[in-house]
């Protein structure tokens, strides 16, 4: 007689065998064909999908047993262990995850009454462990036949995206269609990872499209990965496959903290955080009409040239991600010469504007690296924002307490200037290499400005406008101009970028800011 049976004299060997079947069934789902067509797809399983996101045998699941109570259009005689739905949590290189994952192949992955009510519950477990949540969503949508109890459940999902927003890292990975209200969730997370030709996010679907415009779109033409990658900007990273996708979280999760009170995981390097970084006299032209690659000079820059793009195919005139100097995470924010010169427009103002929100958030040190011509220029800017659109990034440097170290590389012009981390926003450090220009304008621009008259008056007004620009030059635009006026901290070599900044950093490691009591600011929508 076993110790339970003594115990209580009811627990047999019947019934462990009675609790394994029904486990066994919770686990296998709806049998072998179903899985057959998920993979058909393209797809791999729920349970696939969390094996490998977690570590080896650390899954734990929640509510395994939990099954709708709907009736009606025949549901009271489908009750499917776990609702269409697997949650639980587990360790990514041995930190705690809650996961939940969408099973296609129970009712599509739709949402209803209790499917709903068991990501709720892994939700509220997660925030109150302060461990990431990472959610893999593959369903249709709402359960049509439980009615308005599915679309509460959304409801209930948006409160919890919102109160856990800044408090721990949310992540969503869209595996299958997502369409309706599925498609607000991601929106309200961190980051979103898609899989190119079999994940799709849009509000109202082809059809509906079709009924009401007319117009004839695939599901991937109106929400595929690639016009969230390119146009909309929803989704931060697109992956050919699940597998490579999965890997791809697993390495976002380790470069963030576990939650808003901790720091990111720090990871000893063998870089030398004393390299010289002389390699940027060649891949930075001194002619700042040269246009050339910030990712270069990033890669030069950080721990083994190692880092991880955000937005990466968005905004491409703005460059934002994640890396380590000397084993330690910081967010890195910088123009990018190779498109529309580096330019900050409407859409590079709201992605770095996010980023480093995200980055004050979980305490990510934010370096921003400045080779800026100013805000792009036109009707269709100025008609679409450009001053709201540009003042969610000012707001969010100036709201930002973590370190924040800045470089001007070649040039910074303008309002643009201001708005991406100067010292006057509040920038801890600031810095500038020895051939760059810090002015109002371009000295084109401000020579025609200043000396308009003079220009028409001389006798040879282009040789004219030549001499003003070289005087405006040497007057005004050099960094030395800056620093004199305590406007950047020094002026740098190039090939001690690497080590000022890791000094730096280190520096401001138990740097403290106080903010005004409120209840939340106001930023700019």
């Amino acid at each position: 007689m076993s110790v339970t049976d003594e115990v209580t004299g009811e627990l047999t060997g019947e019934d462990l065998a009675g609790l394994a079947r029904i486990r066994a069934e919770a686990e296998a789902g709806p049998g072998e064909q179903a899985t057959r067509a998920q993979h058909a797809r393209g797809k791999l399983t729920a349970r696939e999908r969390i094996a490998l996101l977690l570590d080896p045998g650390s899954f734990q699941e929640v509510e395994q047993l939990r099954r709708h109570r709907a009736s009606g259009f025949g549901l009271e005689h489908r009750r499917p262990y776990t609702d269409g739905v697997i949650t639980g949590w587990g360790t990514v290189d041995g930190r705690t995850v809650f996961v939940y994952a969408h099973d296609f192949r129970i009712f599509g992955g739709s949402l209803g009454e209790a499917h709903a009510a068991k990501i709720h519950k892994i939700m509220d477990m997660a925030l109150s462990a302060g461990a990431p949540l990472v959610s893999l969503n593959d369903g249709a949508g709402a359960r049509i036949q439980e009615g308005v109890s599915a679309l509460a459940g959304y409801g209930g999902i948006f409160r919890r995206n919102t109160r856990a927003s800044g408090v721990i890292p949310q992540i969503s990975v869209m595996l299958g269609p997502c369409a309706g209200g599925a498609a607000y969730s991601p929106a309200l997370t961190d980051f979103v990872f898609m899989v190119r030709e079999t994940a799709q996010m849009f509000i109202t679907g082809p059809d509906v499209v079709s009924a009401v415009t007319g117009a004839q779109l695939t599901q991937n033409a109106l929400g595929g990965a690639d016009v969230h990658a390119t146009t909309s900007g929803v989704a931060h990273f697109v992956y050919e496959d699940e597998e490579t996708c999965l890997a791809e979280v697993r390495y976002l999760l380790s470069l963030l903290p576990s939650n808003n009170r901790q720091n990111p995981p720090v990871h000893p390097s063998d870089d030398p955080a004393d390299r010289p970084t002389a390699t940027l006299y060649d891949l930075v032209p001194q002619d700042g009409n040269q246009p050339y690659d910030m990712h270069k000079v990033i890669e030069e820059l950080v721990d083994d040239g190692d880092w991880l793009e955000v937005h990466e195919r968005w905004a491409r005139n703005i460059v934002c991600g994640l890396a380590r100097l000397d084993g330690r995470v910081v967010g890195i924010v910088a123009n990018q010469p190779q498109t529309l010169a580096g330019v900050l427009d409407i859409s590079a103002s709201e992605k770095a504007g996010r980023f480093v929100t995200m980055c004050d958030a979980f305490n990510i040190p934010i370096v921003t690296l400045l080779d800026v011509p100013g805000f792009l220029p036109g009707a269709d800017q100025e008609h679409g924002g450009i001053i709201r659109h540009g003042a969610k990034l000012l707001y969010a440097y100036c709201n930002a307490t973590v370190p924040r170290v800045s470089i001007v590389l070649r040039k910074a012009y303008g309002g643009a200037y201001i708005v991406l981390d100067s010292q006057s926003i509040g920038a801890d450090l600031t810095f500038a290499w020895p051939t760059n220009e810090i002015a109002v304008m371009g000295a084109e621009g401000a020579a025609n400005v200043i000396f308009r008259r003079d220009i028409a008056a001389a006798d040879d007004p282009e040789a004219k406008r030549a001499e003003m620009v070289k005087q405006y030059k040497s007057e005004l635009m050099h960094p030395y101009y800056a620093a004199e006026r305590g406007l950047v901290d020094d002026v740098i070599d190039p090939a001690e970028t690497r080590e000022i900044l890791i000094r730096s950093l280190a520096m401001l490691r138990t740097k403290h800011a106080d903010l005004p009591s409120r209840k939340h600011g106001n930023p700019p929508q």
